[in-house]
This record gives structure tokens, C-alpha cells and sequence, in this order.
């Protein structure tokens, strides 16, 4: 006996050499459209971060100056612009800090608040719904005030614990300090 005979000759057949050449194709496709999948999530991720950081920037509500409108933990959807008006909730950016407030009043207008809490804006008491207690709160600034020009005034809802535009530390917010105004709550703690 030789020692080929020892030696099983083995040639595959049509349909594996086909089987195989399909898998190898699958396995070329599969990594194809996977490195596709991932190429596309990640541009989609990159716009979503742009957009939000430039368009439409995501908040998460830190304290209790503006209960019951808004309460801790409450995350917003702001609009990026400074084209706020009367009654809009707005976040400003304030010493690295971002603060959510009412726009009360804007450039040029003439604000009151008498003891007992009471807004006045260019001499009419405005309609505050919004706010449980009305109280005077923190204030050092003299009343009336007017806004200055590229300004805007701002105030919490909850007038006892919130530091706003009735503080000096803080006083009257510019434009280009309004980080945006909110548009919309994605998410509640309550």
C-alpha cells in the first residue's frame, strides 16, 4: 500500500464551495452595513449635540424660586433667543450659573413692587397668577425702577426665597446674557 492511500482526498462539493462563498459574501455585507449603522448614529449624535447646543439648549431646574410654575428636578427645553416678553419663563446665565426667571420687564419700562408685594409695571398692576404668595422678598434696589436699555427685569414666582432683579447682586440681566426662554418641560419629578 502507498502512502497516498492513507491520505483521504478531500474535495468539497459544488454546494459548499457555493455555501461558503455566500457566507464569506454575508460576513463582507454584514460588517458593511454594521460600520454603516454606527457611521450613521454617530453623525446623528453629533447633530443632535449642535442643535441643542445652538438651537434648543436642555435645562434641568435646580431649586424652588420659581414653584409651583417649575420644581426641582423638572428638565426644559429652552429656545435659543433674546426676543422675550412680559410673563416668559427665561434662563439667563449669571456668574457661571444658570437661573430661571419671569421676564417682568423690559428696556425702558418703569417697575414698582409695593409692600405687600404687588407688581406694577409703567404704573398697571400686572396680573400674576403664577405666584402663590406675594411678598416684597429680598430687595435692596429703590422702587420705582426703570429698566435700562438692553435690559430686562426678572423675578421668581416664589417673591419670599428668590434672588433676582430685585437684588443688586444680580439686578437687571442683558441680552446677551439670556441664555434662551423655555419652550417647552420634556420631564417631572411631580
Amino acid at each position: 500500500m502507498s502512502d497516498k492511500s492513507k491520505i483521504p482526498e478531500f474535495s468539497p462539493s459544488v454546494e459548499q464551495v457555493e455555501t461558503e462563498i455566500k457566507n464569506i459574501k454575508y460576513r463582507k455585507k454584514f460588517r458593511s452595513t454594521l460600520l454603516s449603522t454606527i457611521s450613521i448614529l454617530v453623525v446623528v449624535a453629533a447633530v443632535a449635540v449642535l442643535v441643542s447646543t445652538l438651537f434648543f439648549p436642555v435645562v434641568q431646574v435646580s431649586g424652588s424660586s420659581m414653584e409651583p410654575t417649575l420644581n426641582e428636578g423638572d428638565i426644559l427645553v429652552l429656545l435659543k433667543s433674546d426676543d422675550v416678553k412680559y410673563g416668559e419663563l427665561c434662563c439667563v446665565s449669571w456668574q457661571n450659573k444658570s437661573l430661571l426667571k419671569r421676564v417682568i420687564g423690559l428696556s425702558g419700562d418703569v417697575i414698582d413692587i409695593d409692600n405687600d408685594g404687588s407688581v406694577f409695571v409703567n404704573g398697571e398692576l400686572i396680573d400674576e397668577p403664577y405666584v402663590e404668595k406675594k411678598e416684597l422678598g429680598r430687595c435692596d434696589i429703590d422702587f420705582p425702577y426703570q429698566v435700562p436699555d438692553n435690559k430686562i427685569f426678572i423675578l421668581g414666582d416664589q417673591r419670599g426665597t428668590s434672588v433676582d432683579s430685585r437684588s443688586s447682586a444680580i439686578g437687571c440681566i442683558g441680552k446677551d446674557q439670556i441664555v434662551g426662554k423655555v419652550l417647552f418641560k420634556v420631564w417631572s419629578k411631580t
